[in-house]
């Protein structure tokens, strides 16, 4: 099928238009404008370095409700060893750059490509992206980043290099912004690793109605040390 591209005008089409494998559009740029509209919208960029921009909205859509976070017994006994301490917005360049760097199966190159680290490191500027870091010993070890916009967290990517280290950070994150009273975690596309921890896929038209609702309070625009560790 031919593929919308964008120009300089900031709208997307409709979310309908997207092929079976979720592609939406092409082209346009990362300008915090355009990313916020994405993301209001059910739509995220996706792409390698030689490829034009890649809007995404497929469907079914991947997400975990905050308040179905699977925790397990193994999992449990991490908390209690208490491993690895947890921190939010320490070190977003770090993480985004291990996210970047870290090899993952079937994958021959990153998609979190300098353009995307650049957009998205305005976007924390800004105050809606968002970083949580998983230390052990002073050292770095796992973490997570991405966009929140009301009562929506969007995850857009997670590292580890010690295991059980991205699980405690996303685990901690979910159950903080479940006491904020965060209504979906969006996970964007299957992987086994958060299936175990509870995502579970939704049609997209039930995906648009959470992120309506959710996108009815307003943002929680600044550092998360400030706000999450109340």
């Amino acid at each position: 099928m031919p593929y919308h591209f964008l120009g300089e005008e900031l709208v997307f089409p409709a979310l309908e238009n997207a092929d079976e494998h979720g592609i939406l559009a092409l082209g346009g740029d990362l300008s915090p404008e355009r990313l916020l509209l994405a993301y209001h919208s059910g739509i995220f960029p996706w792409y390698s370095a030689d490829e034009p921009i890649i809007w995404w909205s497929p469907d079914p859509r991947f997400v975990l409700y905050p308040e179905k976070i699977k925790v397990s017994k193994s999992m449990k006994q991490v908390f209690r060893k208490e491993q690895f301490k947890v921190t939010f917005d320490q070190n977003f360049e770090e993480v985004i750059y291990h996210c970047g760097k870290i090899k993952r199966r079937g994958q021959y190159d990153t998609w979190i490509t300098n353009e995307m680290k650049q957009a998205y490191h305005h976007l924390h500027q800004l105050g809606y992206a968002h970083s949580v870091e998983v230390w052990e010993n002073e050292q770095l070890v796992g973490g997570l980043y991405g966009v929140s916009l009301g009562r929506c967290f969007f995850g857009e990517s997670m590292f580890s290099y010690v295991s059980n280290a991205s699980k405690t950070g996303f685990i901690t994150v979910v159950q903080h912004l479940l006491q904020k009273e965060f209504m979906l975690i969006d996970c964007q596309v299957h992987t086994k690793h958060l299936e175990s921890l509870g995502a579970e896929h939704i049609a997209r038209t039930q995906f648009v109605k959470n992120i309506k609702a959710a996108l009815q309070y307003p943002s929680l625009v600044g550092s998360w040390q400030d706000w999450l560790s109340d």
